[in-house]
């Protein structure tokens, strides 16, 4: 990754070796530096420099399009979102069939996706979990759905929740029950959230490419449709990540403050993450700074404590420079020494404190000219120069 500013020797890492090896238990990673530290630039050379080794890297959703032209130099694809976009996901899609699911094992693990995908849209649009009796009229609907149509979609399944077949609804209990749910997953389809789920998918997930990111660039002003597209992607991409055969796997949760707001997104990443060792998976979680935990949830709820366990859970810690009135809450969050914490201000551009277990190091980041140029992420700022 570049040189040990202490010993001078070269700094080399790899979570995949380290777990072998029993040099660290959780392959899991969390980065945080302000704007302009570097940060960005070791995110995609960790994953790029990975790539020939076999590794494949999924960002399940790129909020300022910054992995796009990454995934692109690699061979992988981009997939763009948003509103004017000819893309479209279904919520209901069967995704990729990992291998060794018989037949029923495998339209069990379908239905029970979409029970779980459908409920957590409708809970996001919500702003709340649902009911019991929410549930059942989602389950009811989303089979009925099935069993009638070729493709199932999403506006098929609005249809039934708002107005149930008069033979399974004779009393209309079923239609009050779930008419919340139906009007909260009506704006998906028909209101100012339309345009993206209402139909087939237009696009299909590849989990042989090197590379898949989901660019969420045009989409930034809304942070519902932002949850929303978030929650489909990590779904979607899910049957994949968690097919044993499927190798070893980075998955980059880039602006992670946007992501950890949202609780359905933040139960998904959670599940990921305790699944990480035995899936192969390596998740990164990138920040500004660690006292964006802060803004999850209340202090004491259920949101906060899955937000500080996915901290607990990534055993490398790397601390580009914070700002000075960080520097308390970050020692804090992450168990710093007094000499830790007083080198982290200090810190130039690309130097960074990485915590791995109980080890530290301060590395200085090196990259291949063509690598500054394919990661620059201040052309705008500078006018290409």
């Amino acid at each position: 990754m570049g040189q040990d500013l202490y010993s001078g020797s070269s700094f080399v890492y790899d979570p995949w070796v380290l777990y072998a090896r029993g040099l660290i238990t959780a392959p899991n990673l969390v980065l945080a530096g302000i704007v302009g530290s570097g940060k960005s630039c070791l995110a995609k050379s960790l994953y790029t420099r990975s790539i020939p080794f076999g590794r494949r890297v999924y960002v399940p959703g790129d909020p300022k399009g910054e992995h796009t032209a990454v995934a692109e130099a690699v061979g992988g694809r981009a997939i763009a979102l948003g509103h004017g976009m000819p893309n479209r996901l279904n919520p209901l899609d069967e995704g990729h069939r990992p291998s060794g699911f018989d037949d029923a094992q495998w339209a069990g693990q379908i239905a029970s996706r979409r029970r779980d995908l459908v409920g957590a849209l409708a809970e996001t649009v919500l702003e709340r979990r649902l009911s019991p009796l929410e549930h059942t009229a989602v389950d009811i609907a989303i089979d009925r759905t099935v069993r009638t149509a070729d493709v199932p979609v999403l506006p098929m399944v609005v249809e039934r929740l708002l107005a149930p077949d008069r033979a399974e609804d004779p009393d209309g209990r079923l239609a009050d029950d779930g008419r919340l749910v139906g009007h909260a997953l009506r704006r998906l389809v028909a209101g100012d959230l339309a345009g993206l789920f209402d139909g087939p998918s237009t696009v299909s997930f590849d989990p042989t490419l090197p590379m898949i990111s989901l660019d969420l660039s045009r989409v930034t002003e809304n942070a519902t449709l932002i949850s929303v597209l978030m929650t489909c992607a990590s779904a979607w991409m899910e049957s994949a990540l968690l097919d044993p055969a499927g190798g070893q796997r980075w998955v980059v949760y880039d602006e992670a403050w946007r992501l950890m707001s949202h609780p359905a997104l933040l139960r998904r990443m959670d599940a990921h993450w305790r699944l990480a060792r035995h899936y192969g998976i390596a998740n990164m979680l990138i920040f500004h700074k660690l006292t964006d935990l802060d803004n999850v949830g209340d202090q004491g709820s259920a949101m906060r404590a899955l937000a500080s366990s996915l901290l607990a859970n990534a055993e490398t810690r790397i601390v580009y420079r914070q700002e000075s009135d960080q520097l308390g809450a970050t020692s804090a969050a992450l168990g710093l020494t007094g000499t830790e914490q007083s080198l982290i201000p200090t810190m130039g551009t690309g130097q960074g404190l990485w915590r791995i277990k109980h080890r530290s190091f301060v590395v200085q980041h090196q990259m291949h000219p063509a690598e500054l140029e394919l990661f620059d992420t201040t052309g705008r700022m500078t006018g290409g120069q």
